[in-house]
């Protein structure tokens, strides 16, 4: 069952269910999803497990982004249903990576472009993202980087 079935028999039994906040949430993905397959259809492409995984990892990026600026503007009860909405979608993603284990793919990255200082950051950065691929965020990779760049 692909992503978007799995969505649509979720979204069936939060409607049977009322719970209002996961409906929504899941129906926002299934939009992201829906948009991004028309976006490959002039391609002739098909809708691949790579694509699905790039729409959730934009979907937990936004909420991401929308919890800090709430933050900032002090807004706890928005901060609480993107916490929410974000949980949820951390559902479908992949098991994240632990820092250890974004370090250590760093490390090899590092030694593999034969990088030392923060101008071979252009060279590191896309190999580790390549390795991490969805598994990690990519803001807390950059920073990652940057500290094993800095630290060389």
């Amino acid at each position: 069952m692909g992503l978007k079935e799995q969505l649509s028999a979720e979204i069936q039994r939060c409607m049977k269910s009322n719970d209002k906040l996961r409906l929504e949430t899941l129906r926002s993905l299934r939009a992201a999803l829906m948009e991004k397959e028309i976006e490959k259809r002039g391609s002739g492409s098909p809708l691949g497990a790579d694509d699905e995984l790039a729409v959730l990892n934009a979907a937990a990026k936004k909420r991401r982004e929308s919890i800090e600026m709430f933050t900032q503007g002090g807004r706890t009860d928005l901060v609480q249903q993107e916490t929410a909405e974000l949980a949820i979608v951390q559902e479908y993603l992949p098991a994240q990576m632990s820092p250890d284990e974004i370090a250590a793919v760093i490390k090899s990255a590092v030694a593999a472009a034969g990088a030392s200082t923060m101008s071979d950051f252009g060279k590191v950065m896309p190999a580790v993202m390549k390795a991490v691929k969805g598994r990690a965020d990519g803001k807390t990779v950059q920073d990652l980087v940057r500290k094993a760049l800095g630290a060389s």
